[in-house]
Parts: structure tokens; C-alpha cells; sequence
């Protein structure tokens, strides 16, 4: 089974695959954006993501996101796919499933994890320090600019779930927690959960 795993940058991702890995050792957890940079090394020698931004021309790095779909899609066994269906710009809101790119990718479903957005905020003041901040520039949002962008993420995975004509399955996480960890631990056994029900429907 190929899932697309999506979610708010600060959601916790990471860690969820991290668990997933864990219950299920034999699934691969790809990271789009390596695999991209992985092409871009062979291709022009290129060693971050930021340079391959900023040295590409936009039709270079389209063909090495097509190119890394592509690679992505070829995988067999269990996958999943740590990616962005949305790329908050400062004109609003990008594709981070282009339709080209999806088709290639030919996951089976694509499952978006959702926060209360102050569990989110707490995530990244934890995470981010004022060197990282000026770094990456990212600002400190509001909840309203974190459940806009769940909000967006919904019509977007939609649309790509459209194109690859593959499920959409939403893990609500906005619950308060109990102890330390338990959002990852609950999102990490219903994927688990549903890559061992996949396997069994195919044994059967």
C-alpha cells in the first residue's frame, strides 16, 4: 500500500512515521523533497534544497519533481510518502500535489492529520529558535492561519485524490492530550492498522 502523508508544518509527522516504522518495520518512509534532491546531485551536483531552488530553472526542477514522482511510484511493498499538499506562499497557497506529479506517484490513499492549531504553535516554539526563525523566515502564525491552512488542505488533497483516483482519509488529532506523545501514538496505529487490513485483504 502507497499513502501520501500530509499535514501542517509542526504537526508532529516525523515522529508519527517514526512509530509507524516501528509497528510496521518493513514499510519504506520516503521524503519527497529527498528523493528530489537526491536527482539533483546526480544531475547537477547540487547538495541542499535550497540551492536547488535558487540555481534551477523552473523547468529543471519541474522535470526532477516529475522525475522523483516518477521514482516514487516505482517503489513496491508498503510506502509512505512524507510530503505537502499545500506550500504556504506569500501569495497565498501552492500545490504540493500537482496533478502530473500524483498520477506518477500512484499512492492508494492520501491521509491528512489534523490539530487543534495551538497544539501546533506549541510544536513549533519547541522546535524553532530565533537562529532557525531569521534561517528559514518562517513568522509565527495564528491559530486562524493554521486551521485555514488544515482548511486548505482539505480541498487540495481532494483534488489530487480526484487525479489518482485514490482514497482520502482524515485522522482527527485535535483532542487534548492526556499524556505527553499520545496524537502521535493514535495516528501512528490507525496507519499501522490500515496497511496490516490492506495486506490482509490481499492475502484474501
Amino acid at each position: 500500500m502507497k499513502i501520501v502523508l500530509v499535514a501542517v508544518p509542526g504537526g508532529g509527522k516525523t515522529t508519527i512515521m517514526n512509530m509507524v516504522k516501528n509497528l510496521v518495520p518493513n514499510v519504506k518512509i520516503v521524503n519527497y523533497g529527498d528523493v528530489m534532491l537526491e536527482i539533483a546531485k546526480e544531475r547537477y551536483g547540487i547538495t541542499d534544497r535550497d540551492a536547488m531552488r535558487k540555481v534551477l530553472s523552473i523547468d529543471s526542477y519541474r522535470a526532477i519533481q516529475l522525475d522523483a514522482a516518477k521514482k516514487i511510484g516505482e517503489l513496491t511493498g508498503d510506502v509512505i510518502i512524507d510530503t505537502h499538499v499545500t506550500i504556504k506562499m506569500k501569495g497565498g497557497y501552492y500545490p504540493g500535489l500537482p496533478f502530473d506529479v500524483v498520477r506518477l506517484m500512484k499512492p492508494e490513499m492520501i491521509i491528512l492529520l489534523e490539530f487543534n492549531p495551538n497544539d501546533v504553535i506549541e510544536r513549533r516554539l519547541k522546535d524553532v529558535t530565533a537562529e532557525t526563525q531569521k534561517r528559514t523566515g518562517r513568522d509565527i502564525e495564528t491559530p486562524e492561519d493554521i486551521e485555514l491552512q488544515q482548511e486548505m488542505n482539505r480541498y487540495f488533497a481532494a483534488a489530487a485524490a480526484n487525479v489518482a483516483e485514490c482514497i482520502v482519509r482524515i485522522i482527527n488529532l485535535r483532542f487534548k492530550q492526556s499524556r505527553p506523545f499520545e496524537h502521535a501514538e493514535k495516528a501512528a496505529q490507525i496507519i499501522a492498522n490500515l496497511l496490516s487490513s490492506e495486506r490482509q485483504t490481499i492475502t484474501h
